[in-house]
């Protein structure tokens, strides 16, 4: 922890106070990177490009994982099944995944207007201005709904079967049943869910990067920093722009928790 964490976390820190390229020039230049970013309409759009991105993670990978969850946990036999299929596109990297995507969105050859091609519908760009980032986060939504769905599952098979028991005494079956009682019980973990899916969001980067490369209005605040420290050599703004994607990081986990805050059930 402290030499990945708490050492690069404090590095940037301590960079963010220096104009900087990272090797020989470095000039102390106080608050002005931090002022910079009030005045930077890049970063802004970034940031709204993220929190578009976010609000896909939280409504579809968050939602599919746990609808998935419910369904898989109501059946008795086939679990373990389910378990490693839904969770199986976690073991591909993120890149092997962009480059798959790469080919099913490409303009001419690509396997989704092949299907509109063959279906006599004109073929669409997946990739435009206007809809990029739509479809950056279908393959961002689908890589890691397996590992919530396995985090819900778990939790669900931690409920005692009483409960269950009880309520199917008092009539109270399917979708009821899930309102009333699983969702209750769970409802600290889906706590630690949303959390994880909102700082994973913040760390988005290889499905930007490999597959429009922050541009067509696609660009994140993992892009964004990349550029000006990587590309720009402006390591100093680079790591202010890092620092900022922690404390937003650490404000919408607080915010969320706030939110959902709950006494914790026992049982």
């Amino acid at each position: 922890m402290s030499a990945f964490v708490y050492y690069p976390f404090l590095k940037s820190l301590y960079l963010s106070f220096f104009r900087t390229n990272g090797f020989f020039d470095k000039k102390f230049v106080g608050f002005e990177n931090y002022t910079r970013l009030f005045t930077d309409s890049q970063l802004g759009a970034a940031t709204l490009h993220t929190l578009e991105i976010m609000l896909y993670v939280i409504i579809f990978q968050v939602g599919i994982a746990l609808v998935l969850a419910v369904m898989v946990d109501n059946i008795s036999k086939g679990k373990g099944f389910f378990r490693t299929v839904f969770f199986f596109p976690i073991v591909i990297s993120g890149a092997a995944i962009s480059l798959l995507f790469v080919l099913i969105y490409n303009y001419q050859f690509g396997l989704l207007n092949g299907f509109l091609a063959k279906l006599g519908i004109e073929k669409i760009l997946w990739m435009s201005e206007t809809g990029s980032l739509k479809a950056i986060a279908v393959p961002t939504v689908w890589h890691y709904v397996g590992f919530y769905f396995v985090l819900f599952l778990t939790a669900m098979s931690k409920i005692p079967s009483d409960f269950y028991e009880a309520a199917k005494l008092e009539g109270i079956t399917g979708f009821k049943k899930t309102i009333h009682i699983t969702i209750p019980l769970i409802l600290s973990d889906i706590k630690v869910v949303l959390i994880l899916a909102i700082t994973g969001t913040l760390k988005v980067f290889d499905f930007i990067w490999i597959l429009a490369r922050g541009q067509n209005g696609t660009e994140v605040l993992g892009t964004y920093m990349y550029k000006k420290a990587m590309v720009d050599l402006n390591f100093g703004y680079g790591s202010t722009i890092a620092v900022y994607i922690v404390v937003f990081g650490v404000v919408l986990s607080l915010i969320t928790n706030r939110l959902l805050k709950k006494e914790d059930i026992t049982y």
